[in-house]
């Protein structure tokens, strides 16, 4: 699934190419991904501009004149690219967006589980996810307290926690992996037993994988790619996700693999020990 660093890439990338473009029509071929009938989606859509695009969390916002947002959840496969009019459609595009300028920004989903919801602008948070996602990863917004506020709440393992979206907006299987190696805890360390300057050392190493993965352009394991069909570079640097059975960078130590919260999950077990 693409997570905050591969959203905000797309963004970036959709912002080039589309921002700016007037929608003369769409077509809808797979009516499941959208909240309205194909006939009211496109109806509202025709003749609108996109006037800019922006993230939160997971969510694409396509802004539009007219009071218009279109809130698009990638899911696991979703993707944007830009086409000529007329050039041969894919067997997994199923929303076409066809601009004045003679092009069309296509939405591509192997597996059909993106959505798209248009919404007033102004009434994101009434579509579900939104409603209740927690604060950005950034130094701005992620602030000590707020962690150790809702850590003190819970006793659940730490991994899962992290993947909930209400707690922290972005993190996803990869980063959170990733910032707990970073942070030397172990995921299945129960959240109420973080210490205080476990939390200080994780809040930062968040900020910090996130901002580096989107200067690396996301992560590519599967099948992410940015608005340009180009891969993420980030995957180069990773170091325990997807490594099972390789050396820990840190300590040599082999790198192990379960699952958790039904979700593999990769740790060094000389590094991130659960304590009480």
């Amino acid at each position: 699934m693409p997570e905050l660093p591969e959203v905000e890439t797309v963004r970036r990338g959709l912002t080039q190419l589309v921002s700016g473009a007037k929608i003369n029509s769409v077509d809808v071929l797979y009516p499941k991904m959208i909240n309205l009938t194909p006939t009211h989606f496109e109806k509202n859509l025709a003749g609108k501009k996109i006037e800019k695009i922006d993230r939160r969390g997971k969510y694409l916002l396509i802004r539009l004149d007219h009071n218009l947002t279109l809130v698009s959840h990638l899911r696991m496969e979703g993707k944007y690219d830009v086409e000529p009019e007329g050039a041969p459609l894919g067997k997994h595009t199923h929303i076409v967006f066809h601009l004045a300028d003679g092009r069309q920004l296509r939405y591509n989903d192997t597996r059909k589980f993106g959505r798209m919801n248009l919404v007033p602008t102004g009434t994101e948070n009434t579509v579900a996810g939104l409603k209740t996602i927690g604060p950005e990863p950034t130094e701005a917004d992620l602030k000590f307290d707020y962690m150790k506020n809702i850590f003190s709440k819970s006793k659940k393992a730490i991994k899962p926690f992290l993947l909930d979206q209400s707690k922290i907006a972005g993190l996803g299987n990869i980063y959170a992996d990733e910032v707990l190696w970073m942070s030397k805890i172990h995921p299945e360390q129960p959240v109420n037993k973080v210490t205080d300057q476990e939390i200080a050392i994780l809040r930062e190493n968040i900020i910090k994988e996130i901002k580096m993965a989107i200067a690396g352009h996301g992560t590519t394991v599967h099948s992410y790619s940015n608005a340009y069909g180009e891969a993420g570079s980030f995957q180069n640097q990773l170091n325990v996700y997807g490594r099972e059975g390789q050396p820990c960078p840190r300590c040599g130590t082999t790198i192990k693999k379960i699952k958790l919260a039904q979700r593999g999950t990769h740790f060094c077990s000389k590094c991130q020990v659960v304590h009480d």
